[in-house]
């Protein structure tokens, strides 16, 4: 028995698709290729396409590199999108993994 793979708009909601398209926008207005836009913001082709396609979401500091190659801010990259992603119920709420460091023996911080 086989199962068919995951189709590639369940991974995508509202707010991934929306960066996705200014981002293809942006890439298209300012004349530059994905591969040469991954060449210069250094990532790699197929994750500009994953991002255009709003399949995968890029760290601010990557989208921050992208926008430097479009010749944006970020401010300026998101100042067209008009959308808010509400919290899903059946999404597990967050938590913070960060560990609090330990204090050296004999330290006097409290």
């Amino acid at each position: 028995m086989t199962t068919a793979p995951a189709k590639a708009t369940e991974a995508r909601n509202l707010v991934s698709l929306a960066v996705g398209d200014r981002l293809k926008e942006s890439r298209i207005r300012a004349n530059i290729s994905q591969l040469k836009l991954a060449a210069e913001a250094h990532v790699d082709r197929v994750f500009i396409s994953n991002i255009e396609r709003g399949v995968a979401n890029p760290s601010v500091i990557v989208l921050a590199n992208i926008c430097h190659v479009l010749g944006m801010t970020l401010a300026e990259f998101f100042s067209e999108l008009d959308i808010a992603l509400p919290p899903q119920e059946d999404e597990p709420r967050r938590t913070n993994a960060a560990q609090p460091k330990v204090k050296p023996p004999g330290s006097r911080l409290r």
